[in-house]
Protein backbone atom coordinates (compact mmCIF):
# COMPACT_ATOMS: atom_id res chain seq x y z
CA UNK A 1 0.00 0.00 0.00
CA UNK A 2 1.12 3.60 -0.61
CA UNK A 3 1.67 6.06 2.20
CA UNK A 4 -1.63 7.76 1.38
CA UNK A 5 -3.40 4.42 1.72
CA UNK A 6 -1.99 3.95 5.21
CA UNK A 7 -3.56 7.15 6.56
CA UNK A 8 -6.21 6.21 9.08
CA UNK A 9 -9.75 7.47 8.63
CA UNK A 10 -11.42 8.32 11.90
CA UNK A 11 -14.79 6.59 11.94
CA UNK A 12 -16.98 8.85 14.04
CA UNK A 13 -20.58 9.92 13.39
CA UNK A 14 -22.79 11.03 16.26
CA UNK A 15 -25.38 13.19 14.47
CA UNK A 16 -27.07 13.84 11.15
CA UNK A 17 -25.98 17.49 10.93
CA UNK A 18 -22.51 17.86 12.46
CA UNK A 19 -19.91 19.30 10.08
CA UNK A 20 -19.17 16.59 7.50
CA UNK A 21 -15.45 15.76 7.37
CA UNK A 22 -15.23 12.44 5.51
CA UNK A 23 -17.74 10.71 3.30
CA UNK A 24 -17.84 7.53 1.22
CA UNK A 25 -19.24 7.95 -2.30
CA UNK A 26 -19.32 6.18 -5.64
CA UNK A 27 -19.49 8.15 -8.86
CA UNK A 28 -21.78 6.90 -11.64
CA UNK A 29 -20.07 4.07 -13.53
CA UNK A 30 -20.69 2.59 -16.96
CA UNK A 31 -23.13 0.06 -15.49
CA UNK A 32 -25.78 2.79 -15.22
CA UNK A 33 -25.61 3.17 -18.98
CA UNK A 34 -26.45 -0.51 -19.47
CA UNK A 35 -29.73 -0.64 -17.53
CA UNK A 36 -32.43 -1.69 -20.00
CA UNK A 37 -36.16 -0.93 -19.56
CA UNK A 38 -37.14 -4.58 -19.09
CA UNK A 39 -34.70 -4.96 -16.17
CA UNK A 40 -34.93 -1.48 -14.64
CA UNK A 41 -37.30 -2.43 -11.83
CA UNK A 42 -35.46 -5.70 -11.15
CA UNK A 43 -32.36 -3.55 -10.64
CA UNK A 44 -34.42 -1.12 -8.49
CA UNK A 45 -34.49 1.76 -10.98
CA UNK A 46 -37.74 3.39 -12.06
CA UNK A 47 -36.34 4.40 -15.43
CA UNK A 48 -33.23 4.25 -17.56
CA UNK A 49 -30.90 7.23 -17.18
CA UNK A 50 -28.59 8.99 -19.62
CA UNK A 51 -25.09 8.26 -18.35
CA UNK A 52 -23.25 11.22 -19.85
CA UNK A 53 -25.81 13.70 -18.49
CA UNK A 54 -25.90 12.13 -15.05
CA UNK A 55 -22.10 12.34 -14.90
CA UNK A 56 -21.15 15.64 -16.51
CA UNK A 57 -24.15 17.82 -15.81
CA UNK A 58 -25.26 16.51 -12.42
CA UNK A 59 -23.07 14.23 -10.30
CA UNK A 60 -19.89 16.16 -11.16
CA UNK A 61 -21.40 19.19 -9.41
CA UNK A 62 -21.90 17.02 -6.34
CA UNK A 63 -18.25 15.96 -6.43
CA UNK A 64 -17.08 19.56 -6.72
CA UNK A 65 -19.27 20.73 -3.83
CA UNK A 66 -17.99 17.90 -1.61
CA UNK A 67 -14.37 18.69 -2.45
CA UNK A 68 -14.75 22.42 -1.78
CA UNK A 69 -16.30 21.65 1.61
CA UNK A 70 -14.18 18.66 2.66
CA UNK A 71 -10.89 18.73 0.71
CA UNK A 72 -10.49 22.11 -1.03
CA UNK A 73 -6.79 21.57 -1.82
CA UNK A 74 -7.85 18.96 -4.36
CA UNK A 75 -9.91 21.42 -6.39
CA UNK A 76 -9.33 25.08 -5.52
CA UNK A 77 -7.52 26.89 -8.33
CA UNK A 78 -7.96 23.95 -10.70
CA UNK A 79 -11.52 24.49 -11.89
CA UNK A 80 -10.62 25.75 -15.38
CA UNK A 81 -8.21 22.85 -15.83
CA UNK A 82 -10.71 20.29 -14.56
CA UNK A 83 -13.53 21.57 -16.76
CA UNK A 84 -11.37 21.58 -19.88
CA UNK A 85 -12.92 19.10 -22.30
CA UNK A 86 -9.75 17.05 -22.73
CA UNK A 87 -9.17 16.62 -18.99
CA UNK A 88 -12.72 16.47 -17.71
CA UNK A 89 -13.38 12.77 -17.25
CA UNK A 90 -9.91 11.91 -15.99
CA UNK A 91 -10.42 13.99 -12.83
CA UNK A 92 -13.59 12.08 -11.95
CA UNK A 93 -12.54 8.60 -13.10
CA UNK A 94 -11.33 6.18 -10.38
CA UNK A 95 -8.13 4.48 -11.45
CA UNK A 96 -7.01 7.25 -13.80
CA UNK A 97 -3.72 8.97 -13.00
CA UNK A 98 -5.53 12.33 -12.90
CA UNK A 99 -8.30 11.10 -10.56
CA UNK A 100 -8.88 13.47 -7.64
CA UNK A 101 -8.27 10.69 -5.12
CA UNK A 102 -9.11 12.19 -1.76
CA UNK A 103 -8.90 10.82 1.77
CA UNK A 104 -11.93 12.95 2.71
CA UNK A 105 -14.19 12.41 -0.29
CA UNK A 106 -13.49 8.70 -0.45
CA UNK A 107 -14.32 6.79 -3.64
CA UNK A 108 -15.63 3.27 -3.07
CA UNK A 109 -14.20 1.90 -6.32
CA UNK A 110 -10.69 3.07 -5.36
CA UNK A 111 -10.93 1.26 -2.02
CA UNK A 112 -12.01 -1.91 -3.82
CA UNK A 113 -9.04 -1.67 -6.19
CA UNK A 114 -6.72 -1.20 -3.20
CA UNK A 115 -7.73 -4.43 -1.48
CA UNK A 116 -7.50 -6.35 -4.77
CA UNK A 117 -3.73 -5.77 -4.79
CA UNK A 118 -3.66 -8.62 -2.26
CA UNK A 119 -3.51 -11.89 -4.23
CA UNK A 120 -5.31 -13.78 -1.45
CA UNK A 121 -8.20 -11.29 -1.28
CA UNK A 122 -8.38 -11.17 -5.05
CA UNK A 123 -8.81 -14.95 -5.33
CA UNK A 124 -11.42 -15.04 -2.56
CA UNK A 125 -13.45 -12.18 -3.96
CA UNK A 126 -13.33 -13.47 -7.54
CA UNK A 127 -14.53 -16.86 -6.32
CA UNK A 128 -17.28 -15.29 -4.20
CA UNK A 129 -18.58 -13.04 -6.97
CA UNK A 130 -18.49 -15.88 -9.50
CA UNK A 131 -20.41 -18.09 -7.08
CA UNK A 132 -23.26 -15.65 -6.51
CA UNK A 133 -23.39 -14.70 -10.21
CA UNK A 134 -23.20 -18.27 -11.54
CA UNK A 135 -20.11 -17.67 -13.68
CA UNK A 136 -18.29 -20.37 -15.58
CA UNK A 137 -14.88 -21.62 -14.49
CA UNK A 138 -13.32 -20.02 -17.59
CA UNK A 139 -14.82 -16.65 -16.61
CA UNK A 140 -13.39 -17.06 -13.12
CA UNK A 141 -9.92 -17.64 -14.61
CA UNK A 142 -10.33 -14.58 -16.87
CA UNK A 143 -11.22 -12.40 -13.91
CA UNK A 144 -8.17 -13.58 -11.99
CA UNK A 145 -5.97 -12.25 -14.80
CA UNK A 146 -7.25 -8.66 -14.52
CA UNK A 147 -5.25 -6.01 -12.70
CA UNK A 148 -6.82 -4.55 -9.51
CA UNK A 149 -8.17 -1.41 -11.18
CA UNK A 150 -9.80 -3.30 -14.06
CA UNK A 151 -11.15 -6.00 -11.73
CA UNK A 152 -12.73 -3.43 -9.40
CA UNK A 153 -14.38 -1.78 -12.38
CA UNK A 154 -15.63 -5.15 -13.68
CA UNK A 155 -17.08 -6.16 -10.30
CA UNK A 156 -19.10 -2.93 -10.24
CA UNK A 157 -20.07 -2.39 -13.88
CA UNK A 158 -20.50 -6.07 -14.78
CA UNK A 159 -18.41 -5.57 -17.93
CA UNK A 160 -14.87 -6.63 -18.77
CA UNK A 161 -12.97 -4.09 -20.86
CA UNK A 162 -16.25 -2.24 -21.47
CA UNK A 163 -17.41 -4.64 -24.16
CA UNK A 164 -17.96 -8.07 -22.59
CA UNK A 165 -20.79 -8.20 -20.07
CA UNK A 166 -20.22 -10.99 -17.56
CA UNK A 167 -23.05 -10.28 -15.15
CA UNK A 168 -25.57 -7.58 -14.30
CA UNK A 169 -24.36 -4.14 -13.26
CA UNK A 170 -25.00 -2.88 -9.74
CA UNK A 171 -26.34 0.60 -10.54
CA UNK A 172 -27.48 1.16 -6.94
CA UNK A 173 -23.86 1.30 -5.78
CA UNK A 174 -24.04 5.10 -6.15
CA UNK A 175 -26.33 5.00 -3.09
CA UNK A 176 -23.52 4.36 -0.64
CA UNK A 177 -25.71 5.14 2.38
CA UNK A 178 -27.31 1.74 2.02
CA UNK A 179 -24.18 -0.41 2.27
CA UNK A 180 -23.67 0.49 5.92
CA UNK A 181 -23.92 3.18 8.55
CA UNK A 182 -21.40 4.62 10.99
CA UNK A 183 -22.81 4.84 14.52
CA UNK A 184 -20.39 6.68 16.79
CA UNK A 185 -17.20 4.60 16.31
CA UNK A 186 -18.94 1.49 14.96
CA UNK A 187 -19.95 0.40 11.45
CA UNK A 188 -23.23 -1.46 10.99
CA UNK A 189 -23.17 -3.32 7.66
CA UNK A 190 -26.30 -3.84 5.64
CA UNK A 191 -28.19 -6.97 4.61
CA UNK A 192 -29.99 -5.99 1.41
CA UNK A 193 -33.59 -6.97 0.86
CA UNK A 194 -33.31 -7.30 -2.90
CA UNK A 195 -31.20 -9.79 -4.84
CA UNK A 196 -29.99 -6.98 -7.12
CA UNK A 197 -27.92 -5.61 -4.22
CA UNK A 198 -26.28 -8.86 -3.06
CA UNK A 199 -22.98 -8.12 -4.81
CA UNK A 200 -22.91 -4.61 -3.31
CA UNK A 201 -23.08 -6.04 0.20
CA UNK A 202 -20.32 -8.56 -0.56
CA UNK A 203 -17.95 -5.92 -1.96
CA UNK A 204 -18.64 -3.57 0.93
CA UNK A 205 -17.96 -6.31 3.47
CA UNK A 206 -14.57 -7.07 1.91
CA UNK A 207 -13.65 -3.38 1.85
CA UNK A 208 -14.52 -2.70 5.49
CA UNK A 209 -12.84 -5.83 6.80
CA UNK A 210 -9.72 -5.65 4.61
CA UNK A 211 -8.83 -2.07 3.71
CA UNK A 212 -6.07 -0.44 5.83
CA UNK A 213 -8.24 2.64 6.27
CA UNK A 214 -10.55 0.67 8.54
CA UNK A 215 -8.23 -1.89 10.12
CA UNK A 216 -8.35 -0.20 13.53
CA UNK A 217 -12.13 -0.66 13.51
CA UNK A 218 -12.36 -4.34 12.55
CA UNK A 219 -13.63 -5.25 16.00
CA UNK A 220 -16.25 -2.52 15.70
CA UNK A 221 -17.82 -3.71 12.46
CA UNK A 222 -21.23 -5.20 13.19
CA UNK A 223 -23.05 -7.71 10.99
CA UNK A 224 -26.57 -8.83 11.81
CA UNK A 225 -27.06 -12.58 12.03
CA UNK A 226 -29.81 -14.37 10.16
CA UNK A 227 -32.42 -16.20 12.19
CA UNK A 228 -31.48 -19.86 12.65
CA UNK A 229 -34.28 -20.98 10.29
CA UNK A 230 -33.90 -18.21 7.71
CA UNK A 231 -33.46 -20.66 4.82
CA UNK A 232 -37.03 -21.91 5.37
CA UNK A 233 -38.53 -18.44 4.91
CA UNK A 234 -39.74 -16.75 1.70
CA UNK A 235 -37.04 -14.94 -0.23
CA UNK A 236 -38.67 -11.52 0.09
CA UNK A 237 -41.39 -9.77 2.01
CA UNK A 238 -41.26 -11.69 5.29
CA UNK A 239 -40.74 -9.73 8.51
CA UNK A 240 -38.81 -12.66 9.99
CA UNK A 241 -36.03 -12.36 7.43
CA UNK A 242 -33.13 -10.13 8.46
CA UNK A 243 -32.85 -7.35 5.88
CA UNK A 244 -31.40 -3.93 6.65
CA UNK A 245 -30.39 -0.95 4.50
CA UNK A 246 -28.62 2.22 5.62
CA UNK A 247 -31.37 4.54 4.39
CA UNK A 248 -33.43 3.21 7.28
CA UNK A 249 -30.84 4.08 9.95
CA UNK A 250 -30.23 7.59 11.33
CA UNK A 251 -27.80 8.62 14.05
CA UNK A 252 -29.62 11.60 15.57
CA UNK A 253 -27.39 11.88 18.64
CA UNK A 254 -24.53 9.95 20.22
CA UNK A 255 -27.02 8.05 22.40
CA UNK A 256 -30.02 7.80 20.09
CA UNK A 257 -30.52 5.82 16.88
CA UNK A 258 -33.55 5.68 14.57
CA UNK A 259 -34.30 2.50 12.62
CA UNK A 260 -37.00 2.32 9.99
CA UNK A 261 -39.01 -0.80 9.29
CA UNK A 262 -39.93 -0.46 5.64
CA UNK A 263 -40.04 -2.12 2.23
CA UNK A 264 -36.29 -2.76 2.62
CA UNK A 265 -35.68 -3.21 6.36
CA UNK A 266 -37.51 -5.97 8.23
CA UNK A 267 -38.93 -6.06 11.72
CA UNK A 268 -36.56 -8.92 12.57
CA UNK A 269 -33.57 -6.83 11.48
CA UNK A 270 -34.72 -4.04 13.80
CA UNK A 271 -35.03 -6.60 16.58
CA UNK A 272 -31.53 -7.98 15.95
CA UNK A 273 -30.06 -4.46 15.74
CA UNK A 274 -31.60 -3.45 19.08
CA UNK A 275 -30.12 -6.54 20.74
CA UNK A 276 -26.58 -6.18 19.41
CA UNK A 277 -26.33 -2.38 19.70
CA UNK A 278 -27.54 -2.38 23.29
CA UNK A 279 -25.34 -5.35 24.19
CA UNK A 280 -22.25 -3.59 22.82
CA UNK A 281 -23.22 -0.25 24.42
CA UNK A 282 -23.19 1.56 21.08
CA UNK A 283 -26.25 3.68 21.95
CA UNK A 284 -28.65 4.02 24.86
CA UNK A 285 -31.89 4.59 22.98
CA UNK A 286 -33.34 3.19 19.73
CA UNK A 287 -36.57 4.34 18.11
CA UNK A 288 -38.31 2.07 15.61
CA UNK A 289 -40.31 3.86 12.91
CA UNK A 290 -42.54 1.49 11.00
CA UNK A 291 -43.73 2.91 7.68
CA UNK A 292 -45.98 1.42 4.98
CA UNK A 293 -44.18 -1.03 2.71
CA UNK A 294 -44.60 1.02 -0.43
CA UNK A 295 -42.16 1.80 -3.21
CA UNK A 296 -43.11 5.48 -2.77
CA UNK A 297 -41.27 5.57 0.57
CA UNK A 298 -38.66 2.79 0.40
CA UNK A 299 -36.62 4.05 3.43
CA UNK A 300 -37.32 6.47 6.25
CA UNK A 301 -34.86 8.96 4.76
CA UNK A 302 -37.25 9.34 1.82
CA UNK A 303 -39.89 10.82 4.16
CA UNK A 304 -37.75 12.94 6.50
CA UNK A 305 -34.22 14.16 7.15
CA UNK A 306 -32.67 16.68 9.52
CA UNK A 307 -31.59 20.19 8.50
CA UNK A 308 -30.51 21.73 11.83
CA UNK A 309 -30.77 20.87 15.50
CA UNK A 310 -34.24 22.39 15.47
CA UNK A 311 -35.25 22.09 11.78
CA UNK A 312 -36.48 19.00 9.93
CA UNK A 313 -37.98 18.35 6.51
CA UNK A 314 -40.73 15.75 6.17
CA UNK A 315 -43.61 14.46 4.11
CA UNK A 316 -46.95 15.77 5.30
CA UNK A 317 -48.64 12.40 4.71
CA UNK A 318 -47.14 11.28 8.02
CA UNK A 319 -47.75 14.60 9.74
CA UNK A 320 -50.29 15.74 12.28
CA UNK A 321 -50.62 18.83 10.09
CA UNK A 322 -53.26 18.56 7.37
CA UNK A 323 -52.18 18.68 3.75
CA UNK A 324 -53.74 21.54 1.81
CA UNK A 325 -56.10 20.18 -0.84
CA UNK A 326 -58.31 22.21 -3.14
CA UNK A 327 -62.09 21.78 -2.70
CA UNK A 328 -61.69 19.55 0.36
CA UNK A 329 -64.34 19.89 3.05
CA UNK A 330 -63.87 19.39 6.80
CA UNK A 331 -65.32 15.86 6.95
CA UNK A 332 -63.18 14.66 4.05
CA UNK A 333 -60.04 16.08 5.69
CA UNK A 334 -60.74 14.23 8.95
CA UNK A 335 -61.36 10.95 7.13
CA UNK A 336 -58.28 11.27 4.94
CA UNK A 337 -56.04 11.97 7.94
CA UNK A 338 -57.19 8.81 9.70
CA UNK A 339 -56.57 6.19 7.03
CA UNK A 340 -54.86 3.32 8.83
CA UNK A 341 -52.71 2.20 5.91
CA UNK A 342 -50.83 5.51 5.87
CA UNK A 343 -50.12 5.58 9.59
CA UNK A 344 -46.69 5.35 11.15
CA UNK A 345 -45.96 3.25 14.20
CA UNK A 346 -43.24 4.73 16.40
CA UNK A 347 -41.82 2.82 19.39
CA UNK A 348 -38.84 3.96 21.43
CA UNK A 349 -36.73 1.51 23.47
CA UNK A 350 -34.21 2.41 26.16
CA UNK A 351 -31.32 0.13 27.06
CA UNK A 352 -31.90 0.47 30.79
CA UNK A 353 -35.61 -0.42 30.58
CA UNK A 354 -36.35 -2.28 27.36
CA UNK A 355 -39.64 -3.71 28.56
CA UNK A 356 -41.29 -0.30 28.91
CA UNK A 357 -41.04 1.49 25.57
CA UNK A 358 -42.41 4.94 24.80
CA UNK A 359 -44.83 5.51 21.93
CA UNK A 360 -45.18 8.53 19.66
CA UNK A 361 -48.26 9.37 17.62
CA UNK A 362 -46.52 11.23 14.80
CA UNK A 363 -43.18 12.29 13.39
CA UNK A 364 -43.40 15.88 14.65
CA UNK A 365 -43.68 14.73 18.26
CA UNK A 366 -40.72 12.37 17.89
CA UNK A 367 -38.50 14.88 16.08
CA UNK A 368 -39.41 17.64 18.52
CA UNK A 369 -38.44 15.34 21.38
CA UNK A 370 -35.08 14.63 19.69
CA UNK A 371 -34.36 18.33 19.16
CA UNK A 372 -35.30 19.35 22.69
CA UNK A 373 -34.19 16.41 24.81
CA UNK A 374 -31.39 14.68 22.86
CA UNK A 375 -29.85 17.78 21.30
CA UNK A 376 -30.80 20.19 24.13
CA UNK A 377 -32.10 22.74 21.67
CA UNK A 378 -33.72 25.79 23.26
CA UNK A 379 -34.98 27.28 19.97
CA UNK A 380 -38.43 26.56 18.61
CA UNK A 381 -38.52 23.34 16.60
CA UNK A 382 -39.54 23.99 12.98
CA UNK A 383 -40.73 21.77 10.16
CA UNK A 384 -40.42 22.25 6.43
CA UNK A 385 -42.79 20.11 4.38
CA UNK A 386 -42.36 18.43 1.04
CA UNK A 387 -44.08 20.42 -1.69
CA UNK A 388 -44.91 23.08 0.91
CA UNK A 389 -47.52 20.59 2.18
CA UNK A 390 -49.73 21.26 -0.83
CA UNK A 391 -51.41 18.49 -2.84
CA UNK A 392 -50.33 17.19 -5.35
CA UNK A 393 -46.88 18.75 -4.99
CA UNK A 394 -46.22 17.04 -1.66
CA UNK A 395 -46.31 13.56 -3.23
CA UNK A 396 -44.74 14.59 -6.56
CA UNK A 397 -41.73 16.19 -4.92
CA UNK A 398 -41.28 13.47 -2.30
CA UNK A 399 -41.01 11.02 -5.22
CA UNK A 400 -38.10 13.14 -6.51
CA UNK A 401 -36.45 13.19 -3.08
CA UNK A 402 -37.50 16.53 -1.63
CA UNK A 403 -37.05 15.01 1.85
CA UNK A 404 -33.79 13.17 1.11
CA UNK A 405 -31.29 15.92 1.88
CA UNK A 406 -27.65 15.75 2.95
CA UNK A 407 -26.37 18.17 5.59
CA UNK A 408 -22.80 19.30 4.86
CA UNK A 409 -22.92 21.22 8.13
CA UNK A 410 -25.73 22.31 10.37
CA UNK A 411 -28.22 24.29 8.31
CA UNK A 412 -26.43 23.81 4.95
CA UNK A 413 -28.00 21.06 2.86
CA UNK A 414 -27.95 19.66 -0.67
CA UNK A 415 -31.20 19.06 -2.55
CA UNK A 416 -32.60 18.77 -6.06
CA UNK A 417 -33.43 21.87 -8.09
CA UNK A 418 -36.63 20.38 -9.53
CA UNK A 419 -38.65 20.48 -6.28
CA UNK A 420 -40.02 23.99 -6.69
CA UNK A 421 -42.67 24.05 -3.95
CA UNK A 422 -40.22 22.62 -1.42
CA UNK A 423 -37.77 25.38 -2.37
CA UNK A 424 -40.53 27.89 -1.67
CA UNK A 425 -41.00 26.32 1.76
CA UNK A 426 -37.29 26.68 2.49
CA UNK A 427 -37.34 30.35 1.52
CA UNK A 428 -40.39 30.92 3.70
CA UNK A 429 -38.51 29.19 6.52
CA UNK A 430 -35.70 31.75 6.36
CA UNK A 431 -33.20 29.81 4.24
CA UNK A 432 -31.09 31.21 1.43
CA UNK A 433 -31.26 29.25 -1.81
CA UNK A 434 -28.33 29.05 -4.23
CA UNK A 435 -27.67 26.92 -7.31
CA UNK A 436 -24.60 24.68 -7.24
CA UNK A 437 -22.92 26.25 -10.27
CA UNK A 438 -23.18 29.73 -8.74
CA UNK A 439 -21.86 28.53 -5.37
CA UNK A 440 -18.94 26.71 -7.02
CA UNK A 441 -17.99 29.86 -8.92
CA UNK A 442 -18.09 31.89 -5.70
CA UNK A 443 -15.98 29.37 -3.80
CA UNK A 444 -13.45 29.19 -6.63
CA UNK A 445 -13.12 32.99 -6.75
CA UNK A 446 -12.81 33.21 -2.98
CA UNK A 447 -15.98 35.28 -2.62
CA UNK A 448 -17.61 32.56 -0.49
CA UNK A 449 -16.03 30.44 2.23
CA UNK A 450 -17.90 27.19 2.92
CA UNK A 451 -17.32 27.67 6.66
CA UNK A 452 -19.23 30.97 6.53
CA UNK A 453 -22.38 29.55 4.93
CA UNK A 454 -25.44 29.36 7.18
CA UNK A 455 -29.09 28.41 6.63
CA UNK A 456 -28.61 27.55 2.96
CA UNK A 457 -30.26 25.12 0.56
CA UNK A 458 -27.86 24.28 -2.28
CA UNK A 459 -29.78 23.29 -5.39
CA UNK A 460 -28.23 20.55 -7.51
CA UNK A 461 -29.14 19.74 -11.14
CA UNK A 462 -31.37 16.69 -11.09
CA UNK A 463 -33.10 15.75 -14.35
CA UNK A 464 -31.39 12.33 -14.53
CA UNK A 465 -30.25 11.70 -10.95
CA UNK A 466 -33.79 12.02 -9.60
CA UNK A 467 -34.98 9.27 -11.96
CA UNK A 468 -32.72 6.83 -10.13
CA UNK A 469 -34.91 7.37 -7.01
CA UNK A 470 -32.35 8.60 -4.53
CA UNK A 471 -31.22 11.96 -3.20
CA UNK A 472 -27.93 13.13 -1.72
CA UNK A 473 -28.67 11.55 1.66
CA UNK A 474 -28.78 8.24 -0.22
CA UNK A 475 -25.64 9.08 -2.22
CA UNK A 476 -23.46 9.51 0.86
CA UNK A 477 -22.14 7.36 3.67
CA UNK A 478 -20.69 9.77 6.24
CA UNK A 479 -17.54 8.36 7.83
CA UNK A 480 -16.76 11.32 10.09
CA UNK A 481 -18.78 14.26 11.33
CA UNK A 482 -17.82 16.78 13.98
CA UNK A 483 -19.70 16.37 17.22
CA UNK A 484 -22.49 18.86 17.74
Amino acid sequence: MTNSQKVRIAVAVSSEVGRLRRVLVHSPDSGLGKVVPSKAQDWLFEDIVHLDTIRRKEYDFYTKILLYFLDPEKIRGRLAEIDHEGQHRAFYKPGDEQFFRSEKVVELQSLLADILTSHEIKLKLVASVCAIEGCSYDTQKDLQQLDPIQLAKTFISGSMNNDRMLFAPIPNFIFTRDIGIVINHYVLLNKPAKKARTREALLAKYIFFNHPLFEEYNDKIIELADTHHHFLLPREGDDHKVTLEGGDVMVVSKDHLLIGVSERTSLEAAHQAIKVLFRRNVVKKITIIRIPKKRDYMHIDTIFTQIKRNVWILLGTFSKKSIKREDEDEVQRILENNKKEDKLHIIQFRKKDQGNPEYFDNLEDLLTDISKNDLECTEKVKFIYSGNNEFPFDAREQWTDSCNLLALKEGVVLGYDRNDKTVEAFRAGGFDVIHANELIARMESGDTDPDDLENTLILMPSAELSRARGGFHCMSMPLHRDDL
